[in-house]
This record gives C-alpha cells, sequence and structure tokens, in this order.
C-alpha cells in the first residue's frame, strides 16, 4: 500500500509539474485568465501590459531613424528577420529606462500581434500563418514609446508568403 501511495504521490508531482509548464508555455495565468490578453490589464489587443501610447517625436532630417527589414526563409525551418536601422542603436542595457536619443529598441509584429521585442539586428519566426502573414518591425525608446519623425511612426512593414 505505501509503495502505491508513494507512486501516486510521484504522479501528482510530476502530473501537475508537466501542466503548469504546459499552461505557462501557451500564456495561461494561475489566477484564471489569460496574460497574453492585455485587454485584462487595461490594454489594447496587440500591446503588451504596459503603456506603449507614448510617442517619442523627433525631427525629420538626415539624423533621423530609420528602419528597414527583410524576411527570408531559414533553411531547416521558420523565417529569419533581419533589422537594417539607422540612426538608431539597440540599447538592451538601457531598456525601461530613460530615453536617450537614437536608441532603444524594436517590438516585432506578426498581423499586428506583437510577438516579440527585438534587441538586435536579428531573429527567427518559427513559423507564420499559413497563406501569409504582414510583419512589421516598429523602433521604440527605452522607455517603451514608439519613436516618430516629425508624427509618423518609425516602422516597416513587409507581406510574407507561406513557406
Amino acid at each position: 500500500m505505501s509503495r502505491s501511495l508513494a507512486l501516486f504521490a510521484i504522479g501528482l508531482v510530476f502530473g501537475g509539474g508537466i501542466g503548469f509548464v504546459t499552461a505557462a508555455g501557451n500564456g495561461v495565468a494561475f489566477e484564471g485568465h489569460d496574460h497574453s490578453n492585455p485587454a485584462h490589464h487595461g490594454g489594447t489587443t496587440g500591446m503588451m501590459a504596459h503603456d506603449h501610447s507614448a510617442m517619442v517625436n523627433t525631427p525629420a532630417g538626415d539624423d533621423a531613424p530609420r528602419v528597414e527589414i527583410s524576411v527570408t526563409p531559414d533553411a531547416m525551418s521558420g523565417w529569419n528577420l533581419q533589422v537594417e536601422t539607422q540612426n538608431f542603436r539597440f540599447a538592451p542595457e538601457h531598456a525601461s529606462g530613460a530615453d536617450q536619443p537614437g536608441e532603444g529598441h524594436a517590438h516585432v509584429y506578426v498581423n499586428d500581434e506583437k510577438i516579440a521585442r527585438l534587441y538586435g539586428a536579428w531573429m527567427h519566426i518559427p513559423a507564420l500563418p499559413k497563406g501569409g502573414a504582414e510583419v512589421k518591425v516598429s523602433l521604440n525608446s527605452n522607455s517603451h514609446g514608439m519613436i516618430a519623425v516629425d508624427g509618423v511612426p518609425v516602422e516597416a512593414t513587409l507581406w510574407v508568403g507561406s513557406q
């Protein structure tokens, strides 16, 4: 009987652990709602829990930040996103800190849903929806505000067909 109880306890520990890991991996919170839905936290669809509504506006000119993107099929699976910037430096060491001109990070969206915060020039996207998707990258300040030039967000968008 004690062996049965021991095996039952082991099953509960490992089964529960796998359940928690599976739930967490799918964005399910243990408070009874899904944290991937920012509407639960005062956000809007496609945004994370903190406020991205503030714009960091810079004047137009030769030194204004710019961004271009390319998306290519990965030889093994998925897609490789390359982000090329001008007059902008990725500064992961200052993320969530005070804004500094010309530095910050990028946000990556697929079909207007944010999938990642980016701190460098390359990112692997494991999969895109069948039939293709719109991939967008925006430049953001250290404090997460969208960088704009004369009120126009600094972003690049590309339509990518499926593999």
